[in-house]
């Protein structure tokens, strides 16, 4: 067991202390080239994505009893956001020069974030937080590695300067990739190489540097970026014409001016420059209520799943209410969609950076929002200074964990049919789109259930008989299947149960097939329960065999 710092009865609540402000400004460094980059990558200025931060920092800091997580733009929301940006400009502004259209678009997507934003806040006060266990995980793993893959295809290029094609598919980009170096400056490939080795080789020696482990490696690219920056002279050159903020800026073949580094609005000085506002008229449309339906459930599903990630990393095992954190976020995507910002989320690798440093409770997402408001404020002409390659250089380091190795490994280990609907979703997604790849990953789910012997009329409904058990408690006796399908109805019973007695048995030796979701959130559910003072067993697999030597893959009756 490791050690999850003070147990529940040593300190229950704490309270707010400069350890809260001293890991909000820690997390406010690694969240502001983030919030830069996720957000010319979507397709919105810059700027847009520091609002995000801003807004999720402050409101839903008032709104949610999240204690840990941290709100923002996420890079799993970027081929969602950028499409929406693309298809929605290209449907209504098609006979617009290519500026125009890309300043169109994202507006247009603006009014679909305000409008997604409300249909969150509906699903929290209706209390649809818990639909977020009814998607399997390795699908949705599969749809975050096809994201990471498209985030490398495509921000590889603003790593070496020179411009993607924009229609291309992500392995048409990642194929032609090689013959557009030729093209690319090269003191923008130094600045763009030097991040990428510095994102991937810090980490590991910071295993061995222990001291390391607290410098965030974000900071370190910026810094070196910048330097190298200054060092080539990349904003000497004179002054660029004003372009639309979301246009995207074609590199040219040689030498270096002042369009490879972030545009960022003086917003004292210029506040008409930093805003922008939203049209809803996409709403209207086929393409505009298709992206609704992904900014709201695709974001849901990634806030919700994070945030519970992130309540099991909380040394204090506070429990957050995903339903009221949801309303928060709703609210607080509306807001910053109001104003031209993105869509956030409970962003896990900075709210895991939170917890590391110190924080105890909600006010460290405060105090990061407070942080990032006071620096777009009184320093834009230093983020002014930061090179696009060192964004997009953290931006493939970002796609790269989505896409890890090591997930295709993992997977793997869990099941060759896990790996089967894994490669399937990415391959999918590639192939199409974000809704048909987890579309086709889910249906590739249900045909291996039904291959392996799954009832069919156990895929939407959970047989549970209940009864005392004799050794105390109560029994719940599981026939059929347990499967991702069925596993609302199935943790319904199990938290009625719980309601009533603070012993629980889970016997599944009755049922044909116990799938890996079900297998996953049960071991989660477990720990929640222990937390709580309550236990949860689960019995019955002996005669069951698994697929695999991974303690949680599926498990088939023999």
């Amino acid at each position: 067991m490791t050690d999850r710092g003070p147990s529940p009865t040593q300190e229950k609540s704490p309270t707010p202390s400069g350890r809260d402000v001293l890991a909000g400004f820690l997390v406010f460094l690694i969240a502001m080239p983030l919030c830069l980059a996720i957000a010319r990558a979507s397709g919105y200025p810059p700027i847009a994505g520091i609002w995000t931060a801003v807004i999720g920092g402050i409101v839903c800091t008032l709104l949610s009893n999240a204690e840990l997580t941290i709100k923002g733009p996420a890079a799993g929301l970027i081929v969602i956001v950028f499409g929406a940006v693309s298809d929605l400009g290209a449907n209504f502004g098609s006979d617009l020069p290519a500026s125009e259209r890309a300043y169109l678009g994202y507006r247009l997507a603006l009014g679909i974030g305000v409008v997604a934003g409300l249909l969150q806040v509906a699903m929290g006060w209706f209390r649809a937080g818990k639909l977020a266990e009814f998607l399997p995980l390795t699908p949705v793993y599969g749809m975050l590695a096809s994201i990471g893959i498209i985030i490398i295809a495509k921000q590889i290029y603003e790593v070496v300067g020179v411009p993607a094609d924009k229609e291309a598919s992500p392995l048409a980009l990642l194929y032609g990739f090689p013959f557009k170096l030729s093209a690319a400056p090269w003191p923008i490939v130094v600045i763009g190489l030097t991040g990428l080795a510095l994102l991937f080789g810090l980490p590991l020696i910071a295993q061995r540097v222990t001291w390391l482990k607290r410098v965030p490696v974000q900071l370190v690219v910026l810094v070196v970026a910048v330097a190298l920056g200054a060092f080539f002279g990349l904003g000497d050159r004179e002054t660029y014409p004003q372009r639309r903020p979301s246009e995207t800026v074609e590199a040219p073949t040689e030498g270096v001016a002042p369009h490879f580094l972030v545009q960022m609005p003086e917003v004292l000085k210029n506040p008409a420059a930093a805003f922008a506002f939203p049209d809803f008229r996409g709403l209207g449309s086929l393409v505009g209520l298709q992206y609704l339906l992904l900014f709201s459930l695709i974001g849901s599903l990634e806030s919700v799943l994070s945030a519970k990630a992130v309540d099991l990393l909380d040394p204090w095992r506070r429990r957050s209410d995903l339903d009221r954190d949801l309303m928060g976020v709703g609210v607080a995507n509306a807001l910053a969609s109001l104003v031209g910002g993105l869509p956030m989320i409970s962003e896990i690798v900075r709210s895991k950076a939170n917890i590391d440093n110190g924080a105890r409770t909600r006010w460290s997402n405060f105090a990061h929002g407070l942080f990032l408001l006071g620096f777009v404020l009184l320093f834009p002409w230093l983020i002014h200074r930061i090179p696009l390659a060192a964004l997009g250089a953290m931006l493939v380091y970002t796609g790269f964990r989505l896409a890890s190795p090591q997930e295709f490994v993992r997977t793997y280990q869990i099941g060759s049919e896990q790996f089967l609907i894994f490669v399937g979703t990415i391959l999918a997604t590639l192939a199409t789109d974000l809704h048909i790849g987890i579309l086709v990953g889910i249906a590739l789910k249900l045909l291996c259930h039904l291959w392996n012997g799954a009832p069919l009329a156990s895929l939407l409904k959970a047989e549970v008989q209940e009864m005392e058990h004799p050794e105390g408690g109560t029994l719940l006796v599981v026939q059929r299947s347990a499967l991702f399908c069925n596993w609302l109805g199935l943790r319904r019973h199990i938290l009625l149960a719980l309601e009533k007695s603070e012993r629980v048995v889970l016997d599944l030796s009755q049922t044909r097939l116990v799938d890996h979701s079900v297998m996953e959130k049960l071991h989660h559910l477990e720990r929640e329960v222990l937390d709580q003072g309550r236990t949860l067993e689960v019995v019955g697999l002996d005669d069951h065999r698994p697929m695999s030597l991974h303690p949680r893959s599926a498990r088939m009756k023999v």
